[in-house]
This record gives structure tokens, sequence and C-alpha cells, in this order.
């Protein structure tokens, strides 16, 4: 059996070899349908990891912990989610702790809105956070020059911050911040970092435009309480008696109650549940997107052991993930991939069908020399596989320099035009094997056609 197979490979080489140009010709179609999958797929499977890793940038990966909605008094009066003051820096040590390996990182995070301060310039960033060094790993974000704050320095409430570029940009131009002194508040901070520019996020805000410091230096000199939705700066500044409003003219004057005050029993049923330390916030980092909805249940199971939340108790806290835009952009993705290797594809059938043409016509040229074979006693089935294992090499040779030119036009297109690719050695695989068939499912047909032949009327032939 090896040694038919070595004798047909042997004469199907010798036949191809007759006519070099026409056999190059023919495996244009497969060299050309290759190189485009190689090429497609791996510019598909980078451009997809690049989404990916934007995504991730932008907190696909990321959920935030809010606290719960807080109770007026004893009135009755609900207010918004995050009113509460129910999570602690050891809630997110806890969900680091027990949740692994489905959460990677956590970080504890207070937030601020104030003014900063340098020399004769102000500016008011959208983001202020206080929170821990874990903050860049759940974030994904790197340091463009300088260094980060350490927990140490969390300890201590060490008055340093790490700053976005535009608030770079609006406070000291082009001038170098690192070891540079701005004020938070009325409060001295020194500069020790300088983050990565990020742009903007999918809701469109400046992920720049943010300072970052140690959560416990921000809460305890900067804001002082909870979270404020109004400018702290502005809460220490007096009040111009010339500004204020007339209260005949407003139709709810802010000094009016709207609602009944609790009565003193009221108020010793219902005593103030702030005795810690609370943060407005936690962000934790996902290992993979597919390990969100078990990490959000572990850190539900965790917080409600350490609120001490039983039964049909109301959590006093909310989970918040972007699954759905995460799955969104990658469904997107997906599909422009596959519309792309399906092209591909099409090139790879149009030159299974050049094979099958150009084996049509080798059939009818070697009419005379099937006849004469088949008279000196090969059988049907050798004249098939003949022609069969002709048509399988030049596809696989055909497939071979389509793989060297798919990967030499990936490599190209990321040198030169900086387009993202990624190697996958499965598509290398695949295109080879395809390539296979088809010579195998288009090269039969000729195959076929030259074992049916009539020896008499073939050694007729002219």
């Amino acid at each position: 059996m090896l040694r038919f197979a070595i004798i047909t490979g042997t004469l199907a080489l010798k036949s191809l070899r007759r006519n070099i140009m026409r056999s190059g010709l023919t495996t244009l179609g497969i060299i050309i349908g290759v190189s485009a999958v190689i090429a497609m797929v791996e510019i598909g499977q980078g451009s997809s990891k690049s989404v990916q890793k934007t995504i991730a940038s932008m907190g696909a990966n990321n959920l935030v912990i809010f606290p719960g909605a807080a109770y007026v008094g004893g009135s009755g009066v609900r207010t918004g989610s995050g009113s509460a003051t129910t999570l602690t820096p050891g809630d997110a040590d806890a969900i680091l702790d027990r949740c692994r390996p489905y959460v990677t990182d956590a970080a504890p995070a207070v937030r601020a809105r104030t003014q900063l301060v340098f020399g004769n310039k102000n500016y008011e960033p959208n983001y202020i956070y206080g929170t821990t060094p874990a903050f860049l790993q759940v974030r994904d974000w790197d340091l463009m020059e300088g260094q980060c704050f350490t927990d140490q320095d969390v300890r201590n409430s060490a008055q340093v911050c790490v700053l976005g570029a535009t608030v770079v940009r609006e406070l000291f131009d082009s001038e170098d911040p690192i070891n540079k002194e701005i004020r938070v508040n009325n409060k001295p901070f020194k500069v020790i970092g300088v983050l990565t520019r990020k742009g903007a996020n999918m809701m469109g805000y400046d992920q720049d435009d943010v300072l970052l410091a140690p959560w416990k230096a921000i809460k305890d000199k900067v804001v002082g309480q909870g979270l404020a939705n109004v400018n702290q700066s502005a809460a220490v500044l007096p009040l111009d008696p010339s500004q204020k409003v007339n209260t005949v003219s407003q139709l709810y004057p802010s000094q009016q109650v709207l609602y009944p005050q609790p009565s003193a029993l009221q108020q010793a049923d219902t005593p103030l549940p702030v005795r810690f330390t609370n943060v407005d916030q936690i962000l934790v980092k996902a290992g993979r997107a597919e390990d969100i909805p078990v990490a959000m249940r572990m850190i539900s199971e965790v917080l409600r052991e350490r609120h001490r939340i039983t039964g049909a108790q109301t959590d006093d806290f909310y989970v918040r993930d972007m699954t759905e835009m995460s799955k969104a952009l990658g469904s997107a993705t997906n599909r422009m991939g596959s519309f792309l290797l399906a092209v591909a594809l099409i090139s790879l059938i149009v030159g299974g069908v050049g094979i099958m043409n150009i084996m049509l016509v080798s059939v009818t040229e070697r009419t005379r020399e099937i006849g004469l074979r088949m008279a000196v006693g090969a059988r049907a089935r050798d004249i098939l596989l003949q022609f069969l294992v002709e048509s399988v090499l030049l596809s696989l040779l055909g497939g071979f320099i389509g793989v060297l030119l798919g990967r030499g036009s990936s490599i190209l297109l990321r040198k030169t035009l900086h387009w993202p690719t990624e190697l996958s050695i499965p598509a290398i695989v695949a295109a080879v094997l395809v390539s296979a068939m088809v010579g195998i499912v288009f090269g039969y047909y000729p195959a076929w056609k030259a074992s049916r032949l009539d020896p008499i009327e073939a050694l007729r032939y002219e």
C-alpha cells in the first residue's frame, strides 16, 4: 500500500512538472484564498483583542458596588441609591480574600468634588477619588511618569496624589507636575505621578479628568463626611446676604419642611447608623467577562454575611456591571470578523473551481495517456487516485504558499500601518486542511471522469 502511494505521488509530481506555469497559475486561486483567510483571521483576532482591551480599560470587567438607599428618620421617606452609609474598606478586603479567583482586585473609593489650585490657576475635575493603589489594577491603568502612592501612604493619610492628563494640562500647561504641590480644598497635596491617557469612555466623559489620592486623606482632610454632590470647596465659602433670594417668590423655599419631623421617641428608635469609617463605593475587577455572574453572586453573599442581612431582608448595597455594553461591542466585533472570514472563504471556493477547470483540461489533454495506462493493466481506481493526488498536491502547495503569504501580509500590516494582528495557529492549520479538502472535492469529478474513460476510445483520441 505504501509503495503504491509512493508510485502514485511520483507520477502526480511528474505530471505537474510538465506544465509548471499552468500548475503555478492553478494554485494561485488557492494561494490567494488561504492567504486571505490567514490575514483576515489574524486581523479579526487582533481587532477583537484591541477592542476587548479598550473595553477593559473603560471598565468592562469591572463591578461597582454602591451603598443602598437610606431612610430619613422615622418618616418613611426613602432617599436614592448610594445615600446609605454601609460600605467599608474592610468589605473590599473581604471581597478580595473570599471571592478569588473570580475577583482579582478590589479598591474602596471615596469621591469628592472640589477645586484644585496651583499657582494662579484653579480647576475643578470631574473625578476626585480617594482610593488605594489597587485602583490602577482594577482599571488597567498605567503611569506615564512618576509613581503611585502606596498602602503605607493610605494608612498614614499621606497628602500625595496622582493626576490624569487633562488635569495636568489645565493646571500645569507644559510644566512638569512631578513633585509640585497643589491645593485640594485648601489642603496641600504633592503630585507624585501622572496617569497615561485613556480618552473618553462610552458615555463621552473624559477619563483623564481625574485625581487619585489615598482615601483616608480625601475623606478626613478634603471631604470630612460622606459623598456630597456639591462642590466641597463651595461649602466653606461664606454666604453673601445680598445674594439671598426673596423667599416669598419661591414655591418650595428651602426653609420649608416638606415632611413631618420625627419625634424624639422616633429618633431614639432609629439611631444614626454611622459607627464606622465608610466609603462611597467599591470597585472590583473580575478575572474574565465570563466570571462576572459568579463574582456578583459571591460578592452579594460576602456582603450580606458581613452586613448581617438574613432571609428576605433587602440588601443594603447594589452591585452594578457593564456586561451589556461588553456583549454588544463583542458581538459587533465577532460579526465583522465572521464577515471577513466569509469573504476569504469565497476566495478559496473560487480557487477550487480553478483547480477543477484545469484538471478537466488536463484529463482532456491526457486522454491517450489514460487509454495507454489502462491498456497495460491500470485499473480505474489507479487512474482516479492519480488525478486526485495531483489535485490535492496542487491545493496543498497553494495552501503552504498561502500560509506564508498570509503571515507575511499580517506582519507587514502590523509593522507599516500599525493594525492590531494576532497569530492564530488554529487558523493556519484549518486553512491547510481546508485547502486539502478543496483539492479533494473539486478534483474528484475530473479524476472520476478520467477513470471512466473507455481504453479503446481513449487510444483512438487525437
